[in-house]
C-alpha cells in the first residue's frame, strides 16, 4: 500500500478499546463514599483491584477510588499478554543486578504467572484466559543470538519452557514474511483484560469492598492514626493507603510522580475476518511480539475472529482516528494479507515506565504503592497488588523481590514526559538502521 494511502476504517469505527465491547468499564460507584475505611486503595487497575480483593477477603474494610471509570485505565486497554518474567529479560532490566536478587525477581515473576492462572481458572472467573504460548520474533537475523541468550536465561532462572525457531520452523507458526526466526515460550498465555477486570470488580464487591468511580484522591494527609484522603465527595479516614495509579499517577504523591513516566501505547483491532483467516495467520493462536526497540505486538482476539495489533504510530502522541491509518500500514508489514480489511477499533492507553525498567512496590512516608508495570502488567501488577495486601495484613511468608528501597527518580522529570518523543525517535532510527544493514548484508 502506498505510504500516502489512507486505509478504510469500518463504518462503525470506534476510538475505544475493542475489549470494552464485551465488558465495558463501570461509570458509577457501588456504594456511597464511606467516612472511614481500614484501607483506601487509590487506582482501580489490576494492582488496586487485586489488593482490594485480598484485603476484603481477609476482613478489612476497603474503599477503592478511581479518578475515572472503574476499569477505564490501562488495565483494560492492554494487549493482555500474560507472561512470567519475559519483560525483565528482554529489556535487560536485570542485567548488572546482584545474582541473588536477579534470581529472586525471576522467581517472583514466574510466581505471578502461577498465581494468576490459579485465580482465573474457568470455574472461578470468566476471563477467556488460555495458555497458548508467546512468540518473540527476530526483527533481523542477528537478533537470533540475542533470543538464544534470553531463552537460556528464561529456562534457567524462570523455569520457562522455551523453544528456538529458525525461519523455516517459524513458518509453521506465523504466516508473515517479516521475521527471521524467534523463540516460543510455551508457558505464557493471553487473557481478555476487560473481562478479567470485571471479574475482579465483582469479586471485590462480593467480599465487601466499595468501589468509587470518578472519585479522585486530591490529597493524602498523614494523621496520628493513619491518613485522611480528600476527595471531591468528602474525606475518608484510613489506617492505610495503597496507591496503584501506575501511568496515571498525578501529583497527589510527588515522590511517585517523579518515578513513573506515562508513555502512550496504541492498539487496533481489525474488523471480523473471513472464517479461518486468523487461524491461517497465527495457526496456534500465539501471543506475539518482536525484537524491535519500538516493538510491534499482535495476537488473535479471544474468539478467533480478529487480529489485535499494537505499536507506536508516531513519535508524538496523537488521537486514535489519526493513529489508525498509520497502525494499519504497520500491521500490513507483518501481514500483507490484511491490506484490504478495515480497522474497527483504535485506542490508546498509558503505560507506566520506570527508569530501571523494573516494577516496584514499597512504602513511602507510610503510603504503600505498587506500580511501574513497564508494559507487562497483567500478571505482575496483579501479583504486586496481592503482595501489598499481604504486607498490610502482615501475612507475607517473605518479602517480595520487587519490594526494594531503590526506586530511582527520573532526572529533570516532574510529570511531563517531554523526552518520550526524543527516545521514541532514537529507537525508531536504530531499528531502521538495523533493518537497512541486514538487507545489505
Amino acid at each position: 500500500m502506498p505510504e500516502t494511502a489512507i486505509p478504510p476504517l469500518a463504518a462503525d469505527f470506534k476510538d475505544t478499546p475493542y475489549w470494552w465491547e464485551a465488558a465495558p468499564p463501570e461509570r458509577t460507584s457501588s456504594a456511597p463514599l464511606p467516612a472511614s475505611a481500614d484501607v483506601v486503595v487509590v487506582g482501580s487497575g489490576f494492582a488496586g483491584m487485586c489488593c482490594a480483593l485480598e484485603l476484603a477477603r481477609n476482613g478489612r474494610k476497603v474503599a477503592v477510588l478511581d479518578a475515572g471509570d472503574l476499569g477505564g485505565g490501562a488495565s483494560s486497554r492492554s494487549g493482555a499478554m500474560v507472561t512470567g518474567g519475559q519483560k525483565l529479560v528482554v529489556t535487560d532490566a536485570i542485567t548488572g543486578i546482584d545474582p541473588d536478587l536477579q534470581a529472586a525477581m525471576l522467581h517472583d515473576a514466574a510466581e505471578s504467572l502461577s498465581m494468576l492462572e490459579e485465580r482465573v481458572a474457568p470455574h472461578d472467573m470468566d476471563t477467556d484466559y488460555v495458555r497458548c504460548g508467546r512468540l518473540i520474533l527476530a526483527q533481523v537475523p542477528k537478533h537470533m543470538q540475542r533470543l538464544s541468550r534470553w531463552a537460556e536465561l528464561l529456562r534457567a532462572r524462570a523455569g520457562s519452557t522455551v523453544e528456538m525457531l529458525d525461519r523455516t520452523a517459524l513458518g509453521a507458526e506465523l504466516a508473515s514474511p517479516r521475521y527471521h526466526g524467534g523463540i516460543l515460550i510455551k508457558d505464557y498465555g493471553g487473557i481478555h483484560p476487560a473481562k478479567y477486570h470485571r471479574a475482579l470488580r465483582r469479586k471485590a464487591q462480593a467480599a465487601g469492598a466499595t468501589l468509587h468511580a470518578h472519585t479522585p484522591a486530591q490529597a493524602i494527609r498523614p494523621e496520628a492514626k493513619g491518613f485522611t484522603v480528600r476527595t471531591p465527595s468528602g474525606d475518608i479516614q484510613a489506617q492505610d493507603v495503597m496507591v496503584a495509579t501506575n501511568a496515571y499517577t498525578g501529583g497527589v504523591v510527588p515522590y511517585l510522580q517523579r518515578r513513573v513516566v506515562a508513555v502512550g501505547a496504541y492498539a487496533v483491532a481489525t474488523e471480523p475476518l473471513p472464517q479461518g483467516m486468523v487461524q491461517q495467520l497465527i495457526p496456534a493462536a500465539r501471543m506475539c511480539s518482536d525484537t524491535q526497540r519500538d516493538l510491534f505486538w499482535f495476537r488473535p482476539s479471544p474468539d478467533g475472529t480478529r487480529i489485535v495489533f499494537g505499536a507506536r504510530p508516531f513519535i508524538h502522541e496523537t488521537d486514535p482516528r489519526r493513529a489508525a491509518p498509520a497502525m494499519h500500514r504497520m500491521l500490513c508489514t507483518v501481514f500483507p494479507q490484511l491490506e484490504s480489511f478495515r480497522i474497527s477499533h483504535c485506542w490508546r492507553g498509558d503505560v507506566g515506565m520506570s527508569r530501571d525498567h523494573v516494577p516496584h512496590m514499597g512504602r513511602h512516608q507510610g503510603i504503600h504503592f505498587a506500580l511501574a508495570c513497564n508494559g507487562s502488567g497483567v500478571a505482575m501488577m496483579s501479583y504486586l497488588g496481592v503482595q501489598t495486601a499481604r504486607k498490610i495484613l502482615g501475612s507475607q511468608n517473605r518479602a517480595c523481590a520487587f519490594d526494594r528501597e531503590a526506586f530511582p527518580a527520573i532526572p529533570l522529570y516532574n510529570g511531563t514526559p517531554w523526552f518520550v518523543p526524543v527516545v521514541s525517535g532514537w529507537y525508531r532510527f536504530q531499528d531502521r538502521l538495523e533493518r537497512l544493514t541486514a538487507r545489505r548484508a
